[in-house]
C-alpha cells in the first residue's frame, strides 16, 4: 500500500515533528489539526489544515473538526470497489492513506487527586477514536498509527518498499482496537465510580 497522503493529530507531540519530516521528505501529504497543524508549521514543514479539507472550520471548541464525509470517506473507501471510488469523485473527497492520531490523556486526567468531572469530560476524545477506527477497520488500504513507538517500524517500511506492508497495517489496526478499547473502559470506570 503506497501512502500519498497522511492525517495527523495527536495529543502526545512526542516525536511527531520528526515523523512528519520523514514523511514529507518522502513526498506524503500531511493533513492536520489545530495544535497539531500548528506545531508541523512551526517547524517549517508543509501541512494542510483539516478545515481547508473539508471546507467547514472547527466548532464547539474543537469538539468537531474531523467528524465529515470528507475525512471519513477518504478513510473508509474500499480502493478496489469502484462504486467506491467513483462515489469520492462525485463528491470531491481525495484518499486518505495514513491516520497518525494519539488519544486525548483521559486516563492521565482521571489520575489526579482533584479532578473534576466536567475535566474529565473534556479529555474523552471523540474524533480521534473515530478516525482510528475508520482506519484500522480499512486496513487493507489505511495505516492506522496510535502509538509514537511505531513511527519508526512505518518509516522503516517506507523507506526500504516504498510502501506499509498488510501484515504491518493489521499489527496497527489490531493495536488501535485494543487501545481504544481499554481507552473506553477506563471512561466507563470512572464514570461508573461517580454514579
Amino acid at each position: 500500500m503506497i501512502v500519498k497522503t497522511a492525517l495527523i493529530s495527536v495529543s502526545d507531540k512526542t516525536g511527531i515533528v520528526e515523523f512528519a519530516k520523514s514523511l514529507s521528505d518522502i513526498g506524503i501529504r500531511i493533513i492536520s489539526t489545530g495544535g497539531t497543524a500548528r506545531t508541523i508549521s512551526d517547524a517549517g514543514l508543509p501541512v494542510v489544515s483539516v478545515d481547508t479539507v473539508t471546507g467547514f472550520p472547527e466548532i464547539l471548541s474543537g469538539r468537531v473538526k474531523t467528524l465529515h464525509p470528507k475525512i471519513h470517506g477518504g478513510l473508509l473507501a474500499v480502493r478496489d470497489d469502484a462504486d467506491h471510488m467513483e462515489q469520492l469523485k462525485e463528491n470531491g473527497i481525495d484518499t486518505i492513506d495514513m491516520v497518525v492520531v494519539n488519544l486525548y490523556p483521559f486516563e492521565k486526567t482521571v489520575a489526579q487527586a482533584d479532578v473534576s468531572i466536567d475535566e474529565a469530560i473534556e479529555n474523552i476524545d471523540i474524533g480521534g477514536p473515530t478516525m482510528l477506527r475508520s482506519a484500522a477497520k480499512n486496513y487493507r488500504f489505511v495505516a492506522s498509527i496510535i502509538d509514537p513507538a511505531d513511527y519508526n517500524l512505518v518509516l522503516k517500511e517506507l523507506k526500504e518498499n516504498s510502501e506499509i506492508s498488510e501484515e504491518t497495517r493489521m499489527y496497527l489496526a489490531n493495536k488501535v482496537f485494543k487501545t481504544t478499547s481499554e481507552y473506553d473502559a477506563a471512561i466507563t470506570e470512572f464514570l461508573s465510580e461517580q454514579i
